[in-house]
């Protein structure tokens, strides 16, 4: 894109921004002539994603600002008026509204409620900032055909992000997403409303506990001991962590009607979008949980919990053996919510009939032996839980199968069928009760771990990631999965790349005959996979969210000799298989 291009995107942009602010960021860079930082801002404009709209907050139509957030509601208003123009003709649309901590939240998600309104949907915005499952909860509740929430999940502070849901409560996929991105481009005016007229007329509603008592009683009512816990919730100690985000209400709540003793790390409680205890308020990295694990060895407590910003993910620790507290990565609490799951319905009779599980593609295959031991199905789907609620929606429609339980790497979980996405709230109450069960049996959840491990193999999974920002990033990151298709790898760390997946072109295929090719079912997406000798798996996967790429490693060893020399064979394996793919992206720099 040249200057002259760049230059008369930033002008039109500044005439059409309607926050004073963002305006001038625009209006300042362009007379100190950054034309790097310009094109950055401008060289595209931002799309829907794996979890939709998300980019750093700043003017400029690669940000996040009022004026992308104007017209992508607006786009997304068109969309459902065009899909659904009966209701729209009775004024019955409908749409929900949440927001989280993060910066400018509040103003974008009333931005988003008042132009709903405006165009005659009846909006619902809650009064505060809420977890992102319960706005997928109170869209089923209130039946609408829309929702919104406001949040960037587990980002760093300068970016915000905008979750847009279709009537079942899940996020919007293909071909809506397309249709949407559609809408948003042709946008060339924004209908909006005042708030005191949206509320006057009806079209503006505000929310709050006539959902959150309703979300509360439907996460406890999913536990499958409810005694268990009156009888030995007392004894338990929880640390817990919003990462200053939205989980403090929902989380404390629940586990305190519960009669847990919880302890919530005190500096972290309270919202605040500069998340300024933490670099990334993400539970899947150590550093988040570094205060509430410090809190955790002070006051000795059982386990420690996290939720991230919007509360949809989940994250833990607990003590290991020297006391000190080991955490538990997203497979592991997966592969232990999955036994613990498995386990008590059919301990307490309540397995359904065609019982299914579902887990992404670049998730821990561990839990694939678990189901098929137990007579359960597990299907297979894209990254993102957009596409595991898409399957649930599948077993329902069709009848085929019971969804008992769905989760990704990424500690995403979900445990039950009235929120489509993943609940960091949810899952808080579930491994609460996992710990309490496997107490009253004497063992702690590292102790059941290493029993899964040593019945199914021992499982390693770790992953590589890499940034690269701006125009000349997003050409890198075609290139490398252009090279990877082209050459691909013949071994990785030593074992024989047996078979290769390529989600884009939706073929499976081995090395030693590229020719002969099967069908894979599943969605177009940018994904190899390379499967080795052995069972390990290799994905590799430029996110759609964020500027980077990232490989995913699924390593699988025997563990017949014990589960030290396993994990010692894993490490190495591992190791092995990230200088290669680290000398990969070194050379692609």
């Amino acid at each position: 894109m040249d200057k002259t291009e760049i230059l008369e995107r930033a002008k039109a942009y500044i005439k059409d921004e309607k926050d004073a602010g963002f305006a001038k960021e625009v209006k300042d860079l362009i007379a100190k002539e950054d034309f790097a930082e310009l094109e950055d801002r401008f060289y595209r404009n931002l799309e829907f994603g794996t979890g939709g709209l998300r980019g750093v907050i700043g003017g400029g139509t690669n940000r996040m600002n009022t004026f992308v957030i104007n017209n992508a509601t607006q786009g997304l208003a068109n969309y459902f008026i065009k899909t659904f123009p009966e209701k729209a003709k009775a004024g019955k649309l409908s749409a929900v509204v949440a927001f989280d901590s993060r910066r400018y939240s509040d103003v974008f998600a009333e931005a988003t409620a008042l132009i709903f309104a405006a165009n005659g949907f009846k909006t619902y915005l809650f009064t505060s900032l809420r977890p992102t499952p319960e706005l997928s909860f109170a869209i089923r509740k209130l039946g609408c055909d829309t929702g919104v929430v406001v949040t960037a999940s587990h980002n760093p502070p300068q970016y915000n992000g905008y979750k847009a849901y279709w009537n079942d409560g899940a996020q919007v996929i293909e071909p809506h997403d397309v249709g949407i991105i559609n809408e948003v481009n042709a946008v060339t005016s924004v209908k909006t409303i005042s708030k005191d007229e949206a509320i006057k007329s009806g079209k503006l509603v505000m929310i709050d506990k006539e959902i959150d008592e309703p979300y509360w009683e439907m996460v406890k009512a999913q536990l499958f001991r409810p005694e268990l816990i009156a009888k030995l919730a007392k004894d338990v100690k929880v640390v817990y962590t919003p990462l200053h985000g939205t989980g403090a209400m929902h989380v404390e709540k629940v586990l305190s009607s519960l009669g847990l003793n919880v302890t919530t790390v005190p500096e972290q409680r309270e919202p605040d979008g500069t998340f300024h205890t933490v670099e990334k308020p993400n539970p899947e990295e150590a550093p988040a949980l570094k205060m509430a694990v410090e809190l955790a060895e002070k006051v000795k407590a059982d386990v420690v919990m996290a939720t991230d910003p919007d509360a949809d993910r989940f994250g833990s620790a607990v003590p290991g053996k020297d006391g000190k507290f080991v955490l538990i990565s997203g497979n592991q609490m997966g592969v232990l919510l999955t036994d613990y799951i498995l386990t008590s319905r059919k301990e307490l009779g309540k397995m359904p009939k065609n019982p299914a599980m579902i887990r992404s593609i670049v998730t821990s295959p561990m839990v694939d032996k678990m189901a098929a031991a137990n007579g359960v199905y597990l299907s297979e789907c894209l990254t993102g839980f957009k596409w595991i609620a898409s399957d649930m929606a599948r077993f329902e429609s069709t009848g085929s199968h019971s969804y008992i339980f769905g989760f990704e790497e990424s500690y995403g979980y979900n445990v039950e069928t009235d929120v489509r996405d993943k609940d960091g709230v949810s899952a808080a109450a579930m491994c609460a009760e996992m710990t309490l069960y496997w107490r009253s049996k004497g063992k702690s959840l590292l102790e059941r771990l290493e029993e899964l491990y040593k019945e199914f193999g021992y499982y390693e999974d770790c992953a590589i990631s890499k940034n690269f920002a701006g125009a000349s990033g997003a050409e890198t990151m075609k290139g490398i999965m252009a090279k990877l298709r082209k050459e691909g790898f013949k071994a990785l760390g030593g074992k024989k790349v047996v078979k290769i997946r390529d989600v884009q072109q939706s073929i499976v295929f081995a090395p030693a005959n590229p020719s002969k090719t099967e069908k894979l079912n599943l969605p177009k997406s940018n994904v190899l996979q390379f499967f080795l000798e052995g069972g390990t798996v290799v994905s590799a996967r430029p996110s759609g969210t964020e500027p980077k790429i990232k490989f995913y490693i699924n390593a699988q060893v025997p563990s017949n000799n014990g589960l030290d020399a396993a994990k010692k064979e894993a490490d190495s394996l591992c190791n092995a298989i990230k200088a290669e793919i680290n000398a990969v992206l070194d050379a692609a720099c």
